[in-house]
């Protein structure tokens, strides 16, 4: 079957948060852009039942309904969107390549906001109640709705011990399944004997979840005790796994890189090692992975996706398009670079055959590292669409440009 074509500015993989807040901020800048989605928008903040840590929101908001305000800010700019599969991906070059089921998207930027999921126990039953229905991985989220209510914790590493205690503050009892022999947990010490000091926190050692029971919600967890293979039935309001988490990055190894979990590693500026190429969200490797985390992510992808194709029509309509011209990199911000400004404004003056172009990197330095120029001020001397050489610093003068333009 032959795929339809279609061009866009930035194609963004993944609906949630992030990519949703990178697309507005695409959408807001002009930019044609398309948001991919395999499942729901809004990702997993829509099984949240209430966010109350997200800045604007007094009252709270359920996950769903926030989301919902995020797709209709991104549709008032023109984003839009596609429930479907990414198949695969090509990220080198310029024209980079989206590929779904039944089309080819081709962009100048992809924004991966991918997301990822929990790491499920596998256990019989736990797929019933997923979410909404009693099993949580998110204590900060769903902690003041389980106010005077019994819950349990799987898993005993950081994350895990450190969300039950924060559970202790609302819950009347938290039950915390162990696999280990008593005393010994993944956590770090401080952590687990804050744990086992905590009165309202009951440690159940040696145990795994053998299922998940109850009816239209989750009513009792069965813990199988690894030693005697003795099954017990545990009733709790809601069950919180914190086992690990899964990125969805399958799809991108071997193109960019990622830490050994899977998690795409960027700079502050969301960038991938590949020209073009951003991640935003949960998928990245970061300290947080909460909606307003994911917002910030999404905020400065979608400004650095702006900001890469301005600056890339910039660099080959502007300072590549002609056969010969210089360019005065420099930071307005520096007195030195402004007065060095006006030195450099008269030279071009006064030769007509050379074309002055000047760039500043005081907000971004895309252009400057595009010219391979990694420090400022710089004067880069560019012949038959070539960077011939450059001047830098304190050799900046008349005569330094001239022996440079005479190569």
């Amino acid at each position: 079957m032959e795929k339809k074509i279609e061009n866009y500015d930035v194609v963004i993989i993944g609906g949630g948060a992030a990519g949703m807040t990178a697309g507005i901020y695409c959408g807001r800048a002009r930019l044609k852009t398309l948001i991919i989605e395999k499942a729901l928008v809004g990702g997993l903040a829509t099984y949240t039942n209430e966010i109350e840590n997200y800045p604007g929101f007094p009252e709270g908001s359920t996950g769903l309904g926030l989301m919902e305000l995020f797709h209709k800010q991104a549709k008032k700019f023109d984003v839009k969107f596609k429930l479907t599969d990414v198949r695969s991906v090509k990220l080198e070059g310029d024209d980079k390549i989206v590929e779904t089921f039944r089309n080819e998207y081709h962009c100048k930027v992809v924004i991966i906001a991918s997301g990822g999921k929990p790491r499920l126990t596998g256990a019989k039953g736990e797929d019933k109640y997923l979410y909404d229905k009693g099993i949580s991985f998110c204590a900060t989220c769903d902690a003041a709705a389980n106010t005077d209510k019994t819950v349990m914790v799987i898993g005993s590493g950081d994350a895990a011990i450190e969300e039950g205690m924060f559970l202790t503050k609302f819950a009347k009892k938290v039950i915390v399944s162990v696999l280990h022999d008593e005393g010994i947990m993944d956590c770090n010490e401080i952590a687990k004997g804050e744990c086992m000091r905590n009165e309202k926190m009951e440690l159940l050692w040696n145990t795994t979840v053998e299922e998940f029971k109850g009816s239209e919600r989750l009513t009792h967890v069965a813990l199988k005790n690894s030693k005697t293979g003795e099954i017990t039935d545990v009733p709790v309001d809601t069950c919180f796994i914190f086992i690990g988490y899964v990125p969805n990055t399958e799809m991108f190894k071997g193109m960019i890189d990622m830490t050994r979990g899977g998690y795409v590693i960027t700079n502050e500026r969301m960038e991938t090692r590949i020209p073009g190429v951003f991640c935003a969200g949960d998928v990245r490797d970061k300290f947080l992975k909460q909606v307003a985390t994911a917002v910030g992510d999404g905020a400065i992808a979608g400004y650095a996706a702006e900001k890469y194709i301005a600056e890339s029509e910039t660099f080959e309509h502007q300072i590549m398009g002609h056969d010969r011209r210089i360019v005065y990199v420099y930071n307005a911000a520096n007195a030195d670079d402004r007065k060095m400004l006006a030195e450099m404004e008269k030279y071009g003056q006064c030769c007509c055959d050379l074309m002055l172009k000047k760039v500043d990197v005081y907000k971004s330095n895309g252009i400057a590292q595009r010219l391979g120029v990694d420090q400022v001020p710089c004067v880069a001397y560019i012949r038959d669409n070539k960077v011939i050489g450059c001047v830098s610093c304190g050799e900046i003068n008349a005569e330094n440009i001239d022996k440079l333009v005479e190569q």
